[in-house]
């Protein structure tokens, strides 16, 4: 009680957090995911499959990479606390410590097929103005966007094209105010994109795919 008292978030206290009707092992310092993170997981699941390979970018916990089933299964992180978490959630998985694509193997270049990430897009000024279970219970490094909120989305995309498949997909969560700047980023990297939304869940996700076709697939 005396935890909570002091705002620290009610997930932490209890070590899990309930996502898509699963609990996933959560622990104090590292970023709580919201419910609105349901349609990630629901998008990226909608192009996996049991040969695919699923890498979760600036996972946090995981849920992406520990909720939807693929062939090959690996998360990253750069923040060793969420990489600690995350193996908990996905002990079936490879845990990555890296910044974005940095130090992960580069035997997953050009193969991945499904490529998401709930990268942090809050602007940098409002990061104060967020309730005090994020801003004082959860690192920066998982709430601040950048100016704009979409500069580590900028990151993602510009070198996503390197690492996915022909006809792999980049799954980013976004608002709905930022969107369109997400979209621009994936178009500028030269993938082909739309925009998903879930009003229930308040949920915003930008689909951006690469030009080719997958093993198996027709032209």
């Amino acid at each position: 009680m005396a935890r909570r008292e002091a705002g620290e978030p009610l997930e932490t206290v209890l070590g899990w957090v309930e996502l898509a009707g699963r609990r996933l092992a959560v622990a104090p310092g590292v970023f709580v995911p919201r419910r609105r993170t349901e349609l990630l997981v629901r998008v990226a699941a909608s192009y996996a499959g049991p040969g695919s390979i699923l890498l979760e970018l600036c996972c946090g916990v995981a849920p992406v990479a520990a909720l939807v089933p693929a062939g090959e299964v690996h998360a990253s992180d750069v923040d060793p606390a969420a990489v600690a978490c995350a193996r908990r959630n996905v002990p079936h998985g490879t845990l990555h410590l890296s910044d974005l694509y940095d130090d992960l193997p580069g035997s997953l270049r050009g193969r991945i097929d499904v490529l998401a990430a709930n990268a942090p897009y809050v602007p940098t000024d409002r990061v104060p103005l967020m309730p005090p279970e994020a801003r004082d219970h959860e690192p920066t490094t998982a709430l601040d966007g950048g100016p704009d909120g979409v500069g580590l989305h900028r990151r993602i995309a510009a070198e996503a094209p390197e690492w996915l498949a022909p006809g792999g997909v980049l799954a980013v969560e976004t608002s709905q105010v930022q969107a369109r700047l997400t979209a621009a980023a994936m178009h500028d990297a030269g993938l082909a994109t739309r925009v998903e939304s879930d009003d229930d869940l308040a949920g915003c996700v930008v689909v951006g795919r690469r030009r080719g076709v997958r093993p198996g697939e027709r032209a």
